[in-house]
């Protein structure tokens, strides 16, 4: 698009013109750059003072056992992904990463013991994601940051939206998720004993 763009400016005789709009796009990126440093080493901080703090942890073993309705297959993952959403809630996305990392490698020795071929996503796997990309966010700190940084007149008035939002997200995503995994039983996964036992008494 850049180059299409400069070539348009050429034939039309008004290179100068690109290049100048280019310039003070580069300019106010660097000014734009330098705003949210301040800004997320702000919230990044504070975010680390609640981590030192425990917060963090606590809110951890709160959720711990509900989750682990959620991934009745994988016991092992339940601690990684805790972590993984309570580090999301506090908008620490950077943070959340290696939790993710090792709930991932937890799931997939799961779904390897479950007979899930390698490359397929286990019923699990889709249950992490679907929570990880729609994890309740108590502060987002990036939309926070970037409304700072462009001069908003009310930077905090999108917090409760956003944390309802995501609210609703996260469950619409464990609804859905359930949904699909009843519809699509995953590979390799046997048959429910309810279903077993119907079928044997009607055989009977």
């Amino acid at each position: 698009m850049l180059l299409v763009g400069l070539i348009a400016c050429m034939v039309s005789g008004n290179a100068e013109g690109a290049l100048d709009a280019m310039l003070a796009g580069a300019g106010e990126a660097v000014t734009l750059s330098l705003s949210l440093a301040g800004a997320y080493m702000l919230w990044m901080g504070l975010m680390r003072v609640a981590k030192e703090a425990g917060l963090i942890d606590a809110l951890a073993r709160l959720v711990r056992k509900p989750l682990a309705l959620l991934f009745p297959g994988s016991p092992g993952a339940v601690a990684p992904v805790t972590l993984n959403l309570a580090a999301n809630f506090f908008g620490m996305g950077s943070a959340a990463t290696p939790f993710g990392l090792a709930a991932m490698k937890e799931l997939r020795v799961a779904a390897d013991r479950d007979g899930v071929p390698e490359g397929t996503a286990s019923d699990d796997m889709c249950m992490f994601l679907s929570l990880n990309s729609s994890a309740v966010e108590l502060l987002p700190t990036g939309v926070l940051a970037l409304r700072a940084a462009a001069g908003s007149a009310d930077v905090y008035c999108v917090v409760l939206p956003t944390f309802i939002a995501s609210l609703l997200a996260f469950a619409s995503a464990i609804v859905l998720c359930k949904f699909f995994c009843r519809l699509w039983p995953q590979p390799g996964r046997a048959r429910p004993p309810q279903r077993v036992r119907r079928r044997a008494r009607g055989r009977a």
